[in-house]
């Protein structure tokens, strides 16, 4: 029929292990996200495909065809750690999604005063310094990262408790 399989490594397979039952085994997950720990994962979120892939668009940049060609082929979406990090839970435990939810709170802080004062954007460039591009204000960004933080954060981490209530606040801001 002329269909060719798409072999792209891209972040859509986590879903698959952060759903509330479990359609893939713990060792078919875990290899899933070894690749995307290595090829996909940025600090402000998962590429939507590798940057050693064909296709893969660095820089979000350029006329309305050309950014609408990168769209899922390379940028960042910050909304995908939240699959990401129940991906780490299930495979490796409370403690690692914990300490991926720290990190994820310390990688994004800075960005609470960049685009919009409070909020995530949308998307970012999958290459380095990843830069925030389309909406600077994305309640699927938000709502993700609020999420994990709420569920998988320490506690007593006061950056967790800070953007926890950043984020709280720019949720109820957006009703």
């Amino acid at each position: 029929d002329g269909h060719v399989p798409d072999k792209s490594l891209r972040p859509n397979q986590l879903i698959a292990a952060s759903l509330p039952f479990k359609a893939i085994s713990k060792a078919q997950a875990a290899r899933m996200l070894d690749n995307v720990e290595h090829y996909l994962r940025t600090p402000m979120g998962l590429r939507t495909l590798a940057p050693d892939q064909p296709g893969y668009v660095g820089e979000l940049v350029g006329s309305q065809a050309q950014r609408d060609l990168g769209y899922h082929n390379g940028t960042v979406w910050a909304w995908l750690l939240g699959p990401y990090v129940d991906t780490v839970n299930f495979v490796r435990g409370d403690e690692a999604a914990a300490g991926e939810v720290k990190q994820i709170v310390k990688d994004f802080t800075p960005h609470l005063d960049e685009a919009c004062i409070g909020q995530i954007s949308e998307i970012f460039d999958g290459n380095a310094p990843h830069t925030p591009r389309g909406a600077p204000a994305q309640a699927w960004s938000v709502s993700e990262l609020l999420r994990v933080a709420c569920r998988y954060s320490p506690r007593n981490d006061e950056r967790s408790r800070r953007m926890k209530a950043v984020l709280q606040d720019s949720a109820g801001a957006a009703t």
